[in-house]
């Protein structure tokens, strides 16, 4: 019987992404492709460094623990510009971490959104800001993988947690823009104007909403992921929030409304093994605390000080 990826989370993640290799990309960049996979065959063996999207992918992986094989609820696919022969020094990095890894594809320098939906891929993590556009465009939630820092792999436990940002993330840029275009005081007019009609969904939505199907498997006992919402909202534009979510029939676990003040020290104490924002203002300090990805928006431009996110 073929394996079905249907009815699972499955997230895509790139080799860069999972691991620190960005002294292998700088001799990309400086000394061109063949030097690269050069280095990459000598150094096969040797082992890599966690990269920031890895402390999300070992602890979405611990969920399968709480099923059989058949049932199990996440898939991780490694999706890679490098070709086969240097995706060995990968593939000896995830077996060393005991990460339960088995699907990969290899495109040697050939586009890899194209293979998203092939995958059933929910969510696309990578370094490269191009790639991350192309799987939105081909209509995938995606994410740019920010640099990381030694001080954040280290989890709070087993538990998945995973932070929101609200507008342009998990809701649409509609409500964004009227405060960028027209100010504070006409987007909060327009959502007490539209507190009863539901925000309309964003690039993560459909993410969320797939989580909440494996959260709901374990209505009697602890979820394995915990969910935040992290807005610079507040009241009275947190009502149509709420609303929406409740409409939506998706559970999130814990909200914070903060009005403009800073994310960062939130995700910290929340403990998000991934934090989604699209603005660099936010995820310039969150970055330094928890693993952070952006969400990039190619209609739009932000402006790196509005709040209504």
């Amino acid at each position: 019987m073929a394996y079905n990826l249907k009815d699972k989370l499955v997230v895509a993640v790139s080799s860069r992404a999972l691991f620190n290799l960005e002294e292998e990309n700088s001799i990309f960049e400086e000394s061109g492709l063949d030097a690269y996979y050069k280095y990459q065959l000598e150094n096969e063996s040797l082992p890599l460094d966690k990269g920031t999207g890895y402390r999300l992918i070992d602890n979405l992986l611990k969920i399968n623990t709480h099923f059989s094989e058949e049932e199990k609820q996440v898939e991780v696919i490694i999706l890679s510009k490098n070709n086969a022969a240097t995706s060995l020094r990968i593939t000896n990095a995830i077996n060393g971490y005991k990460l339960d890894i088995l699907r990969s594809g290899w495109t040697s320098g050939n586009d890899i959104s194209m293979y998203l939906k092939a995958f059933k891929v929910d969510l696309f993590l990578s370094a490269d800001e191009q790639d991350v556009i192309s799987a939105i465009q081909n209509g995938v939630a995606a994410a740019k993988i920010l640099p990381s820092h030694p001080n954040i792999h280290n989890s709070l436990g087993d538990q998945v947690r995973i932070a929101f940002d609200g507008d342009a993330v998990l809701f649409s840029e509609e409500s964004e823009l009227i405060y960028k275009e027209h100010g504070l005081e006409a987007f909060i007019k327009h959502e007490k104007e539209n507190v009863d009609n539901p925000l309309n969904k964003g690039p993560f939505a459909k993410l969320l909403l797939t989580i909440s199907t494996i959260q709901d498997k374990f209505k009697n006992q602890d979820s394995p992921i915990r969910t935040a919402l992290v807005t610079a909202r507040s009241a009275p534009t947190h009502e149509r929030v709420i609303k929406t979510l409740n409409v939506w029939g998706v559970r999130i676990d814990e909200a914070f409304f903060l009005g403009g003040s800073e994310k960062y020290e939130i995700l910290e104490a929340f403990g998000a093994d991934i934090f989604f924002d699209d603005q660099d203002v936010h995820l310039d300090l969150s970055s330094s605390v928890v693993p952070s990805a952006k969400v990039i928006n190619s209609k739009i431009e932000k402006s790196n000080n509005m709040n209504s996110g």
